[in-house]
């Protein structure tokens, strides 16, 4: 692995992004941070960057090859100017990034610069630039250039812009608030620099700005074009073309459904009426029919009649195939023109932006613009409101009544707080973590303001008994039965914990335990349909090793866990090639289009291969059987880790009785963006066989991530340049090599092409985010006036039809109808009122976008002001996303082995182990 000293870091970079800090890591930053500004709820930032000593140090304009040695040579200097200086490739700070090695140095700086008798400490000339193989390129005219580049304003995002998970999109000065309402106040951060708890950051939209038109409360005042998301974006239907041709090919499918059973009907309703002079006999019975009145008529002799041969026995015809049941697409109705008018005259009355009227009468539904005259806190509701603009809100509405300590606005904060803790991982809160999230928003009787929520239905309690804790003596009082020391009863309980949750995800995981038992409960017994004992046996013995093993476990149990990097994938795909041949209906189903396309290869079989989002809403898969369970006996789920309660529930709930399920997926990545951690409560409640692979990931990039996982961050020898180690001063060092390495230096030398080549950095804000990168990527790669909404034809783009469903793809073009993209290889027209809020560039993404998918070459950008951030699950996910090819921009020095060794996972409150142990026997502690 190629590196080179460690250069300084900016002192004015570190504060850039400090509120993408991931709450509830175990720290407690010092202030609250705002909704939708939280790292995603496995915990993760963004970084990237082994952290490997330099072997040997190179002086000002020579620095270290990726294979150790210093680039000095004369007429190598004089061959890697001349590749300098080609107008295709931007100078940065006074440097141009090479591949292979040489050194382009200025003619007044050649001499200097590669002189081998510099001392190792000595950090890079100014603007000095090291490419993939550790070379430096030095100019006046190259400094001019790169100059020039790392000015370049960045193209901040428009208004209603969304990050690419579907979380609001961050605003020109966002606030400070805490989305984890389990964590205390944190410091506010800069302008642009939150993340959501997906892991994304909360960027300035439409509705941002629209937002921050409201009437500011008593708190924090929101900054223009200030929004924060909720829960994530509003979830929105794909392109309304799309549906039509899903509508139609719906109703294809009913209507001929339809016209098989009227024919069924009519053959029933023909058998059941008068048989009218044998005309409805057949066979036999129509051959005797005509002798008896071929000998009555006299044309044949009695004798003869009955001796002729037999007619063929007819072949009965075969039932129609059954054609599998697959859901109608659900259409999201738009509200009524009069109440979205209706709302719109109370939004201006309480001096709220009228362009939130759409999105309120749709969330509050019928009569919406009464319950928000009656209770203005309801405008909490909708995604993006913060509590101190519904309070100037209430405020402007109600006058003198309105303050802080109502009661509406108590239970409107509670109903908020538990959302965003949904956004941050949580499917509950701790009922003392509630509270004291409510004492910080100025509620003054947060037990009131929770009671009240729970009687109105707004939020559910729960007592969960505590695991592990010994039962403890409580005394009851006289009345309530027989005598202790003390004149009470003294009986043993387990101590428990109080828990709040919305009702949503409470059922959502309900459900879930529920479906696993069911699951785990009814394998069909030996003897039944379906293979015998001896077939699975068989089955395992033409494996091996683990890939043995998960057969054999599936054989015997309806809920197998199996777990591997991506090497160990090979090994579910055996499963499924292995099944088929037993004659079982089975499918696989990937995360992304990317993982069933590999999932697709490892099988050999594109029809057995669907995503999560494709077999859940029927565009894929088997389809569904009358009873509406999926027509599966096996079904094999892959990146197990970023499933969500609610997307695990309906798994769950969609397969048949006996029917088998396997999760499998690496533990090491970074949990899902929505509420919940199925796979690590399920390895943790130990309910059922978990089959570790021992297939591990080869080469450098294989042995530099296995290292990470179990917290060593190792230097690996890389003689083919697969893992490339860049240092950086600052951030806008880091942009500039970044758009170096994608668009020359790691085509020339490794020959994976910018198209192929994916770029991960921790968040959307900060001066090295993902929105800054797409700018100075999209100004190399393909510039243009961005006429639409900031993109045009051939720009790559992430679509988020929905909150959690991420498609990558580039843009087509553009019309009056909207933005016509390629998504997956299927177009997809996003309307133009909903560009902003569904679409962004993604030549950058961040870590959380990244999961699930894989690239030739990743390029992993790890800006100074990042530091803070870094943790194990997200440093794993990024290095683990290239397949030939891995470049850490690295400006965090020893943060990231610090990170590696010490910052896991940020917890979660989930209450899947304790809904499973009463009805699993095996997960009992």
């Amino acid at each position: 692995m190629s590196t080179e000293p460690a250069a300084a870091e900016d002192p004015g970079a570190a504060a850039a992004e400090r509120a993408e800090s991931p709450a509830g890591q175990g720290e407690t930053p010092p202030a609250p941070a705002g909704p939708g500004a939280e790292e995603n709820g496995g915990g993760s930032a963004e970084a990237a960057g082994p952290g490997a000593p330099p072997s040997a140090a190179a002086g000002p304009g020579g620095e270290e090859h990726a294979g150790g040695t210093a680039a000095d040579d004369t007429a190598e200097s004089r061959e890697a100017a001349a590749l300098s200086e080609a107008p295709s490739a931007p100078a940065g700070p006074g440097a141009q990034e090479d591949v292979g090695g040489t050194v382009a140095e200025g003619s007044a700086e050649s001499t200097e610069a590669a002189g081998p008798a510099a001392p190792p400490s000595a950090a890079a000339g100014p603007g000095a630039q090291e490419d993939v193989g550790g070379t430096v390129t030095e100019g006046a005219a190259e400094n001019a250039a790169a100059a020039a580049l790392s000015e370049t304003p960045s193209v901040s995002a428009g208004p209603g812009v969304e990050d690419a998970d579907g979380t609001p999109a961050e605003g020109t000065a966002e606030s400070a608030e805490a989305t984890d309402p389990t964590e205390g106040p944190a410091a506010a951060a800069e302008p642009g620099a939150q993340e959501n708890a997906d892991g994304t950051a909360a960027e300035g939209a439409a509705e941002s700005a629209e937002a921050a038109g409201l009437p500011e409360g008593p708190s924090a005042p929101a900054g223009p074009g200030e929004e924060e998301g909720v829960g994530g974006a509003a979830a929105e239907g794909v392109a309304e073309s799309a549906e039509a041709v899903a509508l139609s090919e719906a109703e294809a499918e009913i209507a001929a459904q339809r016209e098989l059973r009227e024919r069924i009907e009519q053959r029933k309703a023909s058998k059941e009426g008068p048989i009218e002079a044998g005309t409805k006999l057949s066979g036999t019975a129509a051959d005797l029919l005509a002798a008896v009145r071929a000998v009555e008529s006299g044309e044949k002799p009695v004798a003869g009649a009955f001796r002729e041969p037999e007619p063929a026995r007819r072949r009965p015809t075969p039932p129609p195939a059954r054609e599998p049941v697959r859901p109608r697409p659900a259409t999201e109705a738009a509200p009524a023109e009069e109440s979205v008018a209706a709302v719109r005259a109370v939004l201006a009355e309480g001096g709220a932006p009228e362009t939130l009227a759409a999105p309120t009468a749709a969330t509050l539904g019928e009569g919406a613009d009464d319950r928000l005259r009656a209770d203005p806190w309801q405008l909490l509701r909708v995604g993006g409101v913060r509590p101190e603009q519904a309070d100037g809100f209430a405020r402007a509405l109600l006058g003198p009544d309105c303050g802080p300590g109502d009661e509406r606005r108590g239970r409107a904060i509670t109903v908020w707080l538990l959302e965003q803790a949904a956004v941050a991982g949580h499917t509950a809160l701790d009922a003392a973590a509630l509270t004291a999230a409510l004492g910080q928003r100025a509620v003054p009787d947060p037990d009131a303001a929770v009671h009240g929520a729970l009687a109105e239905g707004d939020a559910l309690v729960f007592q969960d008994a505590l695991e592990g804790a010994e039962t403890v003596p409580v005394q009851r009082s006289d009345d309530e039965g027989g005598q202790g020391p003390e004149g009470g009863q003294e009986e043993l309980e387990r101590p428990v914990r109080v828990l709040i949750g919305l009702e949503r995800y409470a059922m959502a995981e309900e459900s879930l335990a529920d479906g696993l038992a069911r699951i785990i409960n009814s394998l069909p017994k030996e003897g039944g349909p379906g293979p015998r004992d001896t077939d699975w046996e068989a089955a395992a013995a033409e494996a091996s090793g683990s890939t043995a093993e998960l057969i054999r476990a599936v054989g015997g149990h309806g809920l197998v866990l199996h777990s591997g990097g991506e090497a160990a994938r090979a090994e579910p795909a055996a499963l499924v090639t292995a099944a088929a041949a037993l004659g079982l209906r089975v499918c696989a189903a990937a995360h992304s289009s990317d993982g069933r396309r590999r999932l697709a290869q490892a099988t050999g079989t594109h029809e057995a291969a669907v995503t999560v989002a494709g077999l859940l809403s029927g565009a894929q898969g088997p389809g569904r059987d009358a009873d509406g369970a999926l027509a599966l006996d096996l079904l094999v789920v892959l990146d197990a880790p970023q499933l969500d309660v609610e997307s695990a529930a309906m798994l769950v709930e969609s397969l048949p009785d006996g029917a088998r399920l396997v999760l499998s997926g690496d533990p090491g990545v970074l949990w899902s963006a929505g509420p919940g951690r199925v796979f690590a409560d399920l390895v943790a409640a130990r309910c059922c066989p978990h089959v570790v692979s021992r297939t591990p990931d080869p080469g450098p990039l294989g042995e530099l991530t296995s290292g990470i996982g179990i917290g060593e961050l190792n230097a690996v020898e890389a003689p083919g340049k697969e893992v490339v180690l860049v240092p950086v001063r600052d951030a806008a060092e880091a942009i500039h090599r970044t758009v170096q390495l994608v668009a020359d230096s790691v085509p020339r030398a490794i020959g994976v092409p910018a198209e192929q080549t994916q770029v991960i950095t921790p968040g959307h804000g900060g001066a090295a985010g993902t929105r800054a990168l797409n700018a100075a990527l999209k100004e190399r790669l393909n510039p243009g006036p961005g006429r639409f909404g900031g993109f045009d034809p051939g720009d790559r783009v992430a679509h988020v039809p929905a909150a959690g469903r991420t498609t990558l793809g580039h843009v087509v073009r553009a019309d009056a109808e909207g933005l016509h993209l390629e998504c997956d290889g299927d177009p997809v027209l996003v309307r133009r009122e909903r560009v902003e809020r569904e679409v962004r560039h993604a030549w950058a993404l961040t870590a959380h976008q990244a999961a699930g998918l894989r690239w030739p070459a990743v390029v992993v950008v790890l800006p100074g002001d990042a530091a803070q951030t870094l943790t194990r699950p997200w440093v794993y996910t990024a290095f683990t996303r290239g397949e030939r090819h891995l470049s850490v921009v690295q400006g965090v020095e020893q943060a990231l082995p610090r990170a590696v060794a010490e910052r896991l996972w940020k917890d979660r409150t989930t209450r899947l182990r304790t809904l499973l142990r009463p009805q699993v026997p095996s997960a009992a502690p």
